[in-house]
């Protein structure tokens, strides 16, 4: 067992992924991105899904744009995070839309765009594990925005990552959400429970 509490666990695997996502290679990442897109369009459960949540990616973080922008192509509605801290509203996107700043230095959608609530959502991460375990920023702002979603429908859960993102395991909590699929640049990982 380890001896640390599960928040102070997971800040440590949280530096320590981050280090390792920070260090990888610019050329790298932008193959990888295009690797992790395409292979997420193929993912037949997305397919016909609508509306899909997504992120406008901040730091080193996989950018979902590529495949924000080809679910829009083949005609599905997506939809950026707001956040109105601590919770996440959905708001209607499509390439090209004017984004305003918001919390976090986030780019997000204008107060008029108009709000959904996705039945998929790709979720950004810092750490995964193959049982759906996540670590993100430690703000817990996915994790409400699924716990709301999921109390309406169920909602399809996607995490987009470098592949050295995986860890072993992940300290969950009774808070945490587990996410359905985790889709790198070398796999698409269907989670099940540890």
């Amino acid at each position: 067992m380890h001896s640390l509490t599960p928040p102070a666990w997971k800040e440590q695997l949280r530096r320590e992924a981050l280090a390792r996502r920070d260090g990888l290679d610019s050329t790298f990442r932008e193959e990888a991105t295009q690797a992790i897109a395409e292979r997420a369009q193929d993912f037949s459960d997305l397919h016909d899904v609508n509306p899909v949540g997504g992120y406008w990616p901040i730091r080193s973080e996989v950018d979902p744009r590529p495949l924000m922008e080809a679910l829009v192509e083949r005609g599905q509605d997506v939809a950026l995070s707001q956040i109105l801290h601590p919770h996440l509203s959905w708001r209607l996107w499509r390439p090209g839309d004017v984004l305003i700043k918001g919390g976090f230095g986030v780019r997000e959608p204008g107060p008029d765009a108009p709000e959904v609530f996705p039945k998929a959502l790709i979720v950004p991460l810092v750490a995964f594990d193959r049982g759906g375990g996540r670590i993100g920023y430690g703000k817990g702002h996915f994790d409400r925005a699924i716990a709301a979603l999921e109390a309406q429908h169920p909602v399809l859960t996607i995490g987009l990552a470098y592949a050295v993102q995986e860890i072993e395991q992940v300290p969950v909590e009774e808070h945490d959400r587990l996410l359905d699929v985790v889709i790198t640049e070398t796999e698409l990982i269907r989670t099940k429970p540890l």
